[in-house]
């Protein structure tokens, strides 16, 4: 299971509580986490548009996952779930559709530059890891690259080029 933290504010943020830790503190504690779990989660306050990332999956062979403009709840919600599936039955390719249990309907979409947002991992493990953003489409089923995407609501950036496949799987 994930166990979520923080990189600013709140009370999630261990570094946040512990100033006088140092970078190598910080990523053993995480390593902890991912030995016990199997894999942790990163949640990055970021402004304008708030995203998580997993730790671990790297360690098994597999993409780590992302997910931008969701809360905390949320992401560690859909981040443990398609972690737990890609631990089980393999990564999928980007184009991949997915539904979750709540009934979210997901994307995959390969990160194009997995170091310019996965800085922790990359600290961790080397900047040959690679990621997959799991996309979601709002209450509509419209996707981020759609113009009628989420009216009024939260935009999704999406951090690589979508595949187009000619077969997608719900």
């Amino acid at each position: 299971m994930l166990v979520a933290t923080a990189t600013t504010g709140g009370p999630m943020c261990w570094r946040c509580d512990h100033p006088e830790a140092t970078l190598e503190e910080y990523l053993d504690l995480l390593y902890e986490q991912i030995l016990e779990n199997g894999w942790t989660m990163l949640y990055i306050e970021a402004t304008p548009t708030p995203f998580a990332y997993t730790l671990g999956l790297h360690e098994c062979g597999l993409p780590e996952l992302l997910v931008t403009a969701v809360c905390p709840h949320c992401a560690t919600r859909m981040l443990n779930h398609v972690a737990s599936v890609l631990i089980r039955e393999d990564a999928p390719p980007a184009g991949r559709r997915m539904t979750l249990p709540d009934g979210q309907l997901v994307e995959f979409v390969e990160v194009s530059q997995p170091d310019a947002h996965l800085g922790t991992a990359v600290n961790m493990f080397g900047r040959e890891v690679r990621a997959l953003q799991v996309v979601w489409a709002d209450a509509n089923g419209r996707w981020p690259w759609s113009p009628l995407f989420n009216p009024g609501g939260d935009r999704q950036p999406v951090l690589g080029m979508r595949a187009i496949t000619s077969k997608r799987r719900r």
